[in-house]
């Protein structure tokens, strides 16, 4: 396999670009304009240099222009509580994985690429419709059809937890020091935001991450 991988910086996707780290030629990074891209970003490309995958970061501003999500810039507090709190519904970001996976298959397919990696994850399901296995089964036809060499999606954490995902990356011996998840996008992880508890209940046991709270 021949992959890219779409790649924030955070913990789902560090422990992939680790795990297929063999298979992985180009890893893309999206700055769509979140109070947390630039530190997220900085981890990524630190990553990438360790692993020696080239790393490019393209940057979609009208996101942040145009979208309504409290996760952007021009959007309200970020939310505090747990992941599936209803609250927690205005940090979508309206077809963010849709967007970036279209632009990551053709990024695939002009690199002589055969398929594309993303790190959702089954936690992702309750509020975000574009992390789903419905989701990622159609766009995956939709590459397939869409594209002379027939790019795949792959979405190897699709079906399992977040907490999964940690312990994979846990026997892997994954710093899990040099990701970052908060939405807030402070110098230390807040630890109320609904992606620091849940950063919290999938590091249980072998949490590194210093937070303010």
């Amino acid at each position: 396999m021949n992959a890219l991988i779409v790649y924030s910086g955070g913990l789902d996707s560090s422990t992939l670009l680790h795990q297929y780290k063999d298979d992985i030629r180009l890893a893309v990074s999206f700055h769509y304009g979140s109070k947390h891209n630039d530190r997220e970003i900085a981890y990524a490309k630190l990553n990438c240099e360790e692993l020696g995958i080239r790393h490019i970061v393209i940057h979609l501003g009208f996101m942040n222009d145009y979208f309504k999500s409290d996760l952007l810039q021009n959007g309200g507090e970020i939310p505090e509580g747990h992941y599936a709190a209803e609250n927690m519904k205005k940090t979508i970001v309206p077809f963010r994985n849709g967007i970036m996976l279209s632009i990551a298959v053709g990024l695939a397919e002009s690199n002589d690429l055969d398929a594309v990696l993303i790190g959702n994850h089954f936690g992702d399901h309750t509020i975000y419709p574009d992390c789903r296995r419905s989701f990622i089964d159609a766009f995956t036809t939709a590459a397939k059809e869409g594209t002379e060499a027939g790019i795949r999606i792959l979405s190897p954490y699709c079906d399992i937890t977040k907490r999964d995902i940690a312990l994979i990356g846990q026997k892997m011996g994954l710093d899990y020091t040099k990701t970052y998840s908060c939405y807030k996008g402070g110098e230390k992880h807040c630890g109320k935001c609904g992606t620091c508890v849940e950063r919290k209940e999938a590091l249980t046991g072998f949490d590194p991450t210093e937070y303010d709270d």
